[in-house]
């Protein structure tokens, strides 16, 4: 998937790339995921080797109502008031308002991941509204940027609004949460040990580490999902997120994915080692997909 960054960098396009891998608000960004489970082998010499993370917020764009002086309260569909559900008896009420009535659009465009991210002030200011899923919050301001009729909006960050022609911003800050961070995964081509890790490799212990791994396992075999997580408690190392992909191979198998606390190349009372060991015996396939220094 070329939004990934991965093909770039497995053909030595680029000698690394970034890539979303989770959303404070919303979770796991299953397109990478799915990437990274890379069920042909197209990204077999990519590796994972830092992260940083992004305070993420987002704009609502478009073009203005033509009757912009109209009530913003007291519009129906765009009345400002969350609507319970069974599944969320008690919404979010929206952080911010739109600086102009909303009652004119029809269709919203953005990334799957920004819908999550919103969901209060979609389900108060654009009931109703069709969906459009597309590849990345900056191609929603682009197709919008390219609407005819005036009743089109996206949801995108300030700075891909401003570099498209003809927008309006019609509301900021519309995450649910102050605190919308996303966390990204710096990608490399099969990163080899520093040379000098030896010497470096005092002060990497001192700072956070995680190291990543996927794997499958025999699903007609009992337990051996658990003896892999019980390798982990065994040898006293934290796990920090466990996820799941559909392996594709046969219906209800899955690929796994663990991240947890510690790094392969700095491992001197070899606990790392005796739980990728485990992973080894109880594992059908598995895969390191790095191991990097953390800073938050």
């Amino acid at each position: 998937m070329a939004s990934s960054g991965k093909p770039v960098v497995q053909f030595g396009e680029v000698k690394a790339g970034v890539v979303p891998i989770e959303n404070s608000t919303n979770g796991s960004v299953v397109f990478t995921l799915d990437n990274l489970a890379d069920r042909n082998g197209r990204y077999k010499d990519i590796t994972v080797d830092g992260e940083i993370f992004v305070d993420v917020h987002h704009c609502l764009v478009g073009h203005k109502n033509p009757s912009p002086l109209l009530d913003l309260d007291d519009h129906g569909d765009g009345s400002g008031t969350c609507t319970p559900t069974l599944s969320d008896p008690r919404p979010s009420k929206p952080k911010s308002k739109p600086f102009t009535n909303l009652k004119h659009i029809k269709r919203l465009y953005s990334h799957p991941q920004a819908f999550g991210q919103c969901n209060a002030f979609i389900s108060s200011y654009l009931k109703g509204v069709e969906i459009f899923d597309v590849s990345s919050t900056s191609k929603a301001a682009e197709i919008v940027s390219q609407d005819t009729t005036g009743t089109w909006a996206a949801i995108s960050s300030e700075l891909a609004a401003n570099l498209m022609e003809g927008l309006d911003m019609l509301a900021k800050s519309i995450e649910d949460r102050d605190d919308n961070t996303t966390r990204f995964l710096i990608i490399g081509k099969n990163t080899p040990v520093p040379k000098d890790w030896g010497l470096v490799n005092q002060s990497v212990g001192k700072a956070s580490t995680r190291t990543l791994i996927s794997f499958t396992v025999p699903h007609t075999s009992p337990g051996a999902l658990a003896e892999v997580l019980g390798g982990f408690k065994a040898y006293d190392l934290n796990l920090t997120s466990i996820n799941s992909r559909p392996s594709l191979l046969a219906p209800f198998q899955y690929i796994f994915f663990i991240e947890f606390e510690g790094n392969k190349y700095d491992d001197p009372d070899g606990r790392v080692k005796g739980a990728l060991d485990t992973i080894d015996r109880a594992a059908e396939n598995w895969r390191l997909l790095g191991s990097w220094e953390r800073y938050r």
